[in-house]
């Protein structure tokens, strides 16, 4: 995860503004800005972020990507066009999932990310981090739950118009309560 992922995610978690975050750290707002969007940030201005939203800095024994990075670049290839691209970056999040155990898993899925735009893929990661966890027996963090992250109607990512929806009984359970119909065999590692 990459600095401005983190202090974007952090205060977001937090539902504080930007404005908000500079006056309770007293760091200028813009300052605030150039660091969520990732421009050099000195170690000490991080971390001064952070505890501004609440929140501490650990280091994990991992060099997978997190749930909040596999956001971003969700988001990323959605404003390209690219539900392909996008369906990789999800699955790659599950191969990451997949990798880790114990407290490293959970650590993988604990910082919320930033909405991707699209409140399907946003569900979907939603139910991916607490499917993965859940098999762990770990904890779902609490953004898993957020309302936001439920469909009002069932419905598909729409990455291949000529794949069939799956039946229920095909798709994770942690999706299909959020309405997200995926087969559960695209989950699988190959």
């Amino acid at each position: 995860m990459t600095a401005s992922t983190l202090i974007r995610a952090a205060r977001k978690s937090r539902r504080l503004t930007q404005k908000q975050l500079a006056e309770r750290t007293r760091i200028d707002q813009s300052r605030v800005s150039k660091s969520e969007g990732g421009r050099d940030t000195e170690f000490a201005t991080v971390e001064r972020l952070l505890a501004g939203a609440g929140h501490r800095l650990y280091s994990a024994p991992t060099q997978r990507d997190d749930a909040a990075t596999a956001a971003d670049e969700i988001r990323r290839r959605l404003a390209e066009g690219d539900k392909d691209r996008a369906l990789r970056a999800l699955l790659q999040l599950n191969d990451n999932l997949l990798a880790e155990r114990g407290l490293v898993r959970g650590i993988l899925g604990l910082a919320e990310p930033a909405s991707t735009q699209h409140q399907v893929w946003d569900a979907a990661l939603a139910g991916l981090v607490a499917w993965r966890l859940r098999e762990e027996g770990l904890p779902a963090p609490e953004w898993v739950s957020d309302p936001s992250r439920y469909l009002h109607a069932p419905a598909t990512l729409e990455v291949d118009p000529a794949d069939p929806t799956p039946p229920t009984s095909e798709v994770p359970d942690e999706f299909a309560e959020r309405g997200v119909l995926v087969w559960r065999d695209t989950f699988a590692s190959v």
